[in-house]
């Protein structure tokens, strides 16, 4: 755990969750396993919010807990996890995903499940039933049913699952449905120092039981509900919800969240078919993406590569749209097996030939072209050109650097003690005598991949971490601002909807002075810079 990556982590809590929260996982970030007492005493936190700081982080899967280290009736353990904070920074591409592959109901979906952590079946398709219903037209509502559908669809395709059950609970079998920390299922500290029993130290994962991707059985008919606006209309909610509540729907207990694991395969897959598209064509690209799609299933998520697939069955799966005879396409697969970054390797030749995706090797050359990337924006061509050499010929002393890059010794050199002293290049000793003379000893340039990519996503982490503080800290400048515009805002749209005349309007609209205007517009302008390049990251 990197100081930058608890830094990040910490920004992201106090922006999503708040400081008291921020403090309690920072804390379990730095020190590692607590149990309730030691946090408590080493925060300065009081107990209550402690406990609520934990519920939250817990039913957000940021925290995990389990029985303490020291035995049978040690108090329970609280670890928090800097992956799945992380993860927050990738929200609004999940959601986009999310609606690219199942449209703006499946977004919804993703969005809800996102902002609570955990949800029943039930609960969710309510809600998002009522939120598409809202943005409908007068008289129009979304019935639950395509809702359940498009949050089957989901399922189906591993996008969503079941929550594991409670760490701890070792007599739990697995027809017992997962009850995570949720607002329906209040879990505390308490309870869960309760109910972790010492037989179980390891935390489930949601492919550990078998349902996993099995969608219950569910009792829900109806459609969406538009929201009330008057004050009488809060009161008939605040009486539906508590009418809802008590209703029973047949998936009581069963709570889902997002698979962030089957979206990173996503992500992965649309990579490495950009990639290909990039360096041949779009019709090799679409050969590539068919053979993914045939193996998502089949394939291991850790897998090398994936489960090799003959040229008949690739045939036979390809759109009708491309329309690409067999010759055609066994000429696009040899000319994918030969390119030089492997994204295609062949298994075999029965069936016209077995083909298979080399994804951790595809993975490796994108990784690399991405210093290659670096390197040359940042320190120019010719640096990106010693760079490429040393990744290709591993190790190289200076003399050699400057015959096979073509560059003057004196401009070669300097270019070599710079990338050294960014890190990304490293200086190999090798002593002809024990005594490590000068004289005596090679020294070999060379370019440690994974430890240079580790380095540059800890960058990454910092540059992140500086867009927060700064944006942050542009809020806070203009915060009186602001809120005077949200007021007059929140005032003009009350006017439009008692149908006030336009004099009242614009009088209304000029309480905002022009320099004021000016400022908030350029204040937005800023603010929307930094929001996409921290999603750019």
């Amino acid at each position: 755990m990197t100081a930058q990556e608890v830094r990040l982590c910490g920004l992201l809590l106090r922006e999503h969750f708040g400081e008291v929260v921020e403090k309690v996982g920072t804390h379990l970030l730095r020190s590692g396993a607590q149990n309730l007492r030691t946090i408590i005493h080493e925060t300065g936190i009081s107990l209550d919010l402690v406990k609520k700081s934990l519920c939250v982080l817990v039913q957000h899967g940021a925290c995990v807990f389990s029985s303490g280290r020291k035995g049978p009736g040690s108090p329970t353990e609280y670890q928090a996890s800097s992956d799945r904070i992380l993860r927050i920074l990738r929200y609004p591409r999940y959601i986009y995903t999310a609606k690219t592959l199942y449209g703006d109901t499946g977004e919804i979906i993703i969005e809800e499940l996102l902002q609570r952590g955990h949800m029943t079946m039930s609960s969710n398709v309510k809600t998002v039933a009522d939120r598409l219903t809202q943005n409908m037209e007068e008289g129009r509502s979304m019935d639950y049913s395509e809702v359940s559908s498009a949050f089957s669809n989901l399922v189906e395709t591993h996008f969503l699952q079941r929550c594991p059950p409670l760490a701890g609970l070792g007599t739990t079998d697995a027809s017992t449905p997962a009850t995570p920390a949720t607002p329906a299922n209040p879990t505390t500290p308490a309870t869960l120092a309760t109910s972790a029993t010492p037989a179980s130290t390891t935390v489930p994962t949601p492919e550990s039981f078998p349902d996993c991707y099995k969608v219950p059985h569910m009792t829900l008919i109806g459609r969406g509900k538009r929201q009330l606006s008057s004050e009488d209309g809060e009161e008939q909610r605040n009486a539906k919800k508590a009418k809802l509540d008590s209703d029973t729907h047949g998936d009581e207990g069963i709570y889902w969240q997002v698979n962030f694991e089957r979206f990173h395969l996503h992500f992965r897959d649309q990579a490495i078919i950009s990639a290909v598209a990039n360096k041949l064509d779009q019709t090799s690209s679409e050969i590539v993406r068919t053979m993914l799609r045939m193996s998502e299933v089949t394939t291991s998520p850790t897998a090398t590569c994936t489960k090799p697939l003959s040229a008949n069955e690739i045939f036979r799966s390809l759109p009708s749209s491309y329309n690409i005879p067999r010759p055609i396409l066994d000429q696009y697969l040899t000319l994918l097996v030969d390119d030089p970054m492997e994204f295609v390797g062949k298994a075999g030749e029965s069936g016209g030939g077995m083909y298979v995706v080399n994804l951790h090797r595809a993975l490796a050359n994108l990784a690399r072209a991405t210093l290659e990337s670096v390197v040359q924006e940042r320190f120019g061509s010719r640096s990106a050109r010693i760079f490429r050499l040393l990744l290709r010929k591993r190790h190289l002393e200076q003399k050699q650097v400057e015959d096979f890059a073509m560059i003057p010794a004196k401009e070669a050199k300097d270019m070599l003690y710079t990338l050294l002293s960014q890190n990304l290049v490293q200086l190999q000793e090798i002593p002809k005598t024990p005594d490590y003379a000068p004289s005596r000893t090679f020294y070999l340039y060379t370019v440690n991949q994974l430890p240079t990519a580790r380095m540059l996503l800890q960058n990454c982490y910092k540059t992140v971490a500086n867009l927060i503080e700064r944006r942050l800290y542009e809020t806070k400048e203009s915060k009186r601002l602001l809120e005077k515009s949200q007021r007059i805002e929140a005032i003009l749209a009350s006017l439009q909807a008692s149908g006030a005349e336009p004099e009242q309007l614009t009088e209304v609209e000029e309480m905002i002075t022009a320099p004021e205007k000016q400022q908030l517009e350029a204040l937005r302008l800023h603010i929307n810079k930094l929001d996409s390049a921290e999603n750019q990251e």
